[in-house]
């Protein structure tokens, strides 16, 4: 009989992310071939040897559930013993046990140590994740408390300072660190100017809505007067307001080819280049915020967790492979969840990461925003609180505009 699918929330799409090329049934499969113990009694065991996870009865799966769920709530093994009592099935430790080391052998749990109970492999975490995890929605109560949080964030700030006031009310109500990744495009424009700084190099100044300033070094032809610089701005100031640039660049190649009449060539030059200098979009340029990184000092169980943590640091550290990971789930309309190695980044650290997208006023993923800690995440709890978290913030830059 197969796994009944989880439930999802109205409203929450959930997208699988794992490692390419790599599918949980075909690799269970191959491994119930090559692994399968022989000394199992076919008749006795709870598990049809070759059987795909899909296929796993409803002892197994119980047994199973129940191992990962004391893993998410304590961190901790759970041996046979406490598993009988906590099935809905009566099932003497002894039959637990054969059904665990049927688990054991098709890569869904493991024993930390020889004497210990058991806890689950990423893979098994995946299956839970994938298949047999209902994930919660919130309460009216929980979307009012995050809505409430988020919209305290006050208006007048920059773009930056509020995605980052939202990133530090995430982490607070998911207790683990929270990141976002947009891009500098994604600004609404005010106004532009060039001022010279030499004979042949200009400054070129851009002021956002927000009260953002960004600077950059222009080269400009030789022989380029000062009217031609004032000429250039005014020609930009009069299509960018209140834009941002991704809206405007087709535009302003439009209209610089249709007003090549009007414009003397060195004009048109500054124009191009200034143009070209605020092309956006490339990962260098993407504002990486990551907030909350105190929570994952919290219920430390051991030295092994707390150097656990310390790589973790070390790889948020390392911005532009988080960008990159983050990055991945602007090519998806939903809620995407990485699980420890599936993610080369986080690999050693043995994190989770779980992101969605959000979007301007016409629709448009301009970011994507999400947590990250370790694989015990209380993954029904934070999904639809990223997804929420998401929908909240696309909300509140719609309302800036």
């Amino acid at each position: 009989m197969a796994a009944p699918r989880a439930a999802r929330p109205k409203g929450v799409k959930v997208l699988v992310s794992r490692v390419p090329g790599e599918h949980i049934k075909s690799r269970i499969e191959l491994m119930v071939q090559e692994q399968w113990v022989s000394h199992h009694d076919p008749k006795d065991s709870l598990i049809t040897p070759g059987a795909a996870l899909s296929q796993l009865n409803e002892r197994s799966r119980d047994i199973f559930r129940q191992i990962v769920e004391n893993y998410l709530a304590t961190g901790e093994p759970v041996g046979s013993r406490n598993i009988s009592r906590m099935i809905s099935v009566p099932l003497s430790p002894a039959s637990v046990r054969n059904v665990m080391a049927d688990l054991e052998h098709l890569g869904l749990i493991y024993a930390p140590h020889t004497s210990a109970g058991r806890l689950p492999t990423e893979l098994g975490l995946r299956f839970f994740v994938d298949a047999l995890m209902q994930v919660g929605d919130l309460t009216e109560d929980e979307r009012q408390s995050i809505q409430a949080q988020l919209a305290a964030i006050g208006k007048p700030q920059s773009i930056e300072a509020t995605l980052s006031d939202a990133m530090t009310r995430l982490s607070g109500l998911t207790r683990a660190a929270a990141v976002v990744l947009t891009g500098k495009s994604n600004t609404r424009l005010k106004h532009i100017e060039f001022v010279r700084l030499e004979p042949e190099q200009a400054l070129v100044v851009l002021v956002s809505e927000d009260g953002q300033i960004e600077n950059r070094i222009l080269p400009l032809p030789p022989g380029v007067p000062s009217s031609a610089l004032v000429e250039a701005s005014n020609f930009l100031n009069a299509r960018i307001r209140g834009r941002t640039l991704g809206e405007v660049r087709d535009d302003l190649e439009a209209a610089l080819a249709q007003s090549r009449n009007e414009l003397d060539q060195l004009t048109q030059k500054i124009i191009a280049a200034g143009i070209a200098s605020w092309s956006g979009g490339s990962n260098d340029e993407r504002r990486l915020i990551v907030r909350g990184h105190a929570n994952l000092l919290e219920d430390l169980h051991a030295m092994e967790d707390l150097e656990r943590v310390r790589l973790l640091f070390d790889d948020l550290e390392t911005k532009k492979g988080v960008a990159d990971l983050l990055g991945l789930a602007e090519r998806g309309d939903g809620v995407r969840i990485f699980i420890g190695s599936e993610n080369k980044l986080f690999s050693l650290s043995g994190s989770s990461t779980i992101t969605a997208p959000y979007r301007d006023g016409s629709g448009r993923i301009v970011g994507v925003l999400g947590v990250i800690g370790p694989t015990r995440l209380n993954y029904a709890r934070v999904i639809p609180m990223v997804d929420y978290a998401a929908r909240i913030v696309s909300q509140m830059l719609v309302e800036r505009i």
